[in-house]
């Protein structure tokens, strides 16, 4: 127990990292999960092509193994660009790296998450929005989206759990999040059993926290309206 309190602080250091990473990847996925979702809905063949193919291309490969190609890749990448400007080598950034790749991938499952809320709107609700005179964008602002994220809440909110382990995976790229941090402190004391659980317990709280968010959440999008 003595090991623990000692390590501790470091664990917590990495939570503390891990849920920045989150917040952070959460941000860039919502982005991109909207316009993949537009992108799907659209009337343009060449819009609804590429992003069929990125969310096809993401959701059927890896998260390990998109997290180290787009990281080692993204690192060579650059320094052929650089190479090429007579610039030196270029030392990507692990915490860059792993935000944008978090967020890069669970872009194209929140842009399922929210195809599926935009298409459960109704149709009415929007036809009555234009009747009034509202344009396009405030269409989808006043009326398509805040009905579209209650349609889409439940995929939400399993999208943010499994992000959440998923920062996990940052560890693989020398990120200094609490899995690794565990990992130092289980190989210092030979215990690394004891560390992971304590992380394991350290992500229970987290997601413990998120559901209390989501269910808030629910209440909050769900107001006015009648229950079956």
């Amino acid at each position: 127990m003595s090991q623990v309190v000692a390590y501790f602080p470091l664990i917590l250091k990495g939570m503390l990292l891990t849920v920045e990473v989150a917040l952070l990847s959460l941000l860039i996925a919502v982005l991109l999960g909207l316009i993949g979702a537009v992108a799907r809905l659209s009337k343009s063949r060449i819009a609804r092509g590429i992003a069929g193919t990125y969310t096809t291309i993401i959701r059927g490969i890896p998260d390990l193994v998109l997290m180290t190609l787009i990281f080692f890749g993204g690192q060579i990448l650059v320094n052929d660009i650089g190479e090429k400007m007579g610039l030196d080598y270029i030392d990507v950034d692990p915490f860059i790296a792993g935000v944008l790749t978090i967020g890069f991938i669970f872009g194209a499952y929140f842009a399922e998450s929210f195809r599926g809320g935009i298409l459960a709107v109704a149709r009415g609700e929007i036809e009555a929005g234009h009747a009034f005179g509202m344009t396009p964008l405030q269409v989808f602002s006043r009326i398509t989206l805040p009905a579209m994220v209650r349609h889409a809440l439940p995929g939400i909110g399993n999208n943010w759990l499994v992000m959440v382990k998923t920062t996990a995976l940052v560890s693989v790229i020398g990120l200094q999040d609490m899995v690794y941090n565990a990992g130092l402190a289980g190989g210092s004391t030979r215990k690394p059993f004891t560390f992971y659980c304590v992380v394991a317990f350290l992500f229970l709280v987290i997601t413990g926290f998120s559901d209390v968010g989501m269910r808030w959440l629910d209440k909050r999008y769900s107001v006015g309206v009648r229950k079956a």
